[in-house]
């Protein structure tokens, strides 16, 4: 099943465009992409003194100059050939709203986004697009190496939404014969003592209710045999919670729905998945976006 067509990649010029041209190209087939949008939006489009070091004859207008460069990346890195390309350079005093304008403006299905490590850079743009883009978003680190997740946590709420997360989810298991790691966070209501039972007892009776909503949830599913595994919630904060969970088990990818059952914390992204996005600097992760769901918000805010 093709989930993404058209996948728009956000360059910033630095170390972290040859990574993210790397693992682009790793990943395109088993995520279906057809088309590629390489994309750098700057404040300002001056050539940074590095790339003038580096290329001294450079006398095209600005923006013709990097999309040559940028264009020369992907012939270094053997990008596929088979993968039609386009490359932009645009300038903008709201980098974010830029980037986001040309993801709708393209209707585009995917955004790959890099996170940095050690690299210079506050990760302010990927979050933002993180959370506002109008498509599914792809977050990859710097420092993981360039492979084929093979353990994949799913976290999930069982919610009608997360059925086409799931569904995806499946399908990439199996494609490249991974491990599928459903994960549930569950709590004990505050009034548990009223009942009667110790903390203990009720969180037992929680657990077991959970697994009985994922049972019914995971039978409408191509392996209603997994289990899921049920983490308490102890007050630590979810997006932590999730990440520790995923490096105990030494999962190699997040896959995470956009929304679920509580209010969304952000405008266009569920509270669950924007912690999460603050406290994962470790793992690629996918933020699975029903396409067309926000357009009529991007609508408004663009003017379109």
């Amino acid at each position: 099943m093709k989930f993404f067509s058209k996948a728009m990649i956000g360059l910033d010029l630095t170390e972290m465009d040859d990574i993210l041209i790397k693992k682009t190209a790793v990943f395109i087939k088993f995520l279906g992409i057809e088309k590629c949008y390489f994309v750098h939006v700057g404040k300002n489009l001056e050539i940074p003194k590095e790339i003038l070091n580096q290329y001294p004859d450079l006398v095209a207008p600005t923006d013709e100059a990097l999309e040559s460069i940028i264009k020369a990346k992907l012939k270094e890195f053997n990008f596929p050939e088979d993968v039609e390309t386009e490359v932009f350079v645009e300038e903008g005093s709201h980098p974010l709203d830029t980037f986001l304008r040309w993801a709708k403006l393209k209707e585009v299905d995917l955004v790959i986004m890099g996170r940095k490590d050690t690299l210079a850079g506050n990760g302010v743009l990927a979050d933002g697009v993180a959370k506002k883009a109008p498509c599914s978003v792809l977050l990859v680190q710097e420092k993981r190496p360039i492979k084929f997740p093979k353990k994949i946590l799913i976290p999930t709420d069982f919610s009608s939404h997360n059925h086409m997360i799931y569904e995806f989810a499946e399908v990439i298991s199996d494609k490249l014969e991974a491990e599928l790691v459903p994960m549930h966070i569950y709590e004990v209501p505050h009034g548990y003592s009223k009942t009667g039972k110790s903390f203990e007892e009720f969180s037992e009776i929680m657990k077991e209710n959970a697994h009985a909503d994922f049972k019914k949830f995971v039978a409408k599913h191509h392996h209603p045999e997994l289990d899921c595994e049920m983490v308490l919630n102890d007050g630590k904060n979810p997006g932590n919670l999730i990440l520790e969970f995923a490096q105990k088990i030494e999962a190699d990818m997040i896959l995470l729905g956009s929304r679920g059952r509580t209010t969304s914390a952000a405008i266009l992204l569920g509270s669950t998945a924007e912690k999460l996005i603050h406290a994962n600097k470790y793992l690629p992760m996918l933020i699975f976006k029903k396409k067309g769901e926000t357009m009529g918000f991007f609508d408004a805010l663009f003017k379109i």
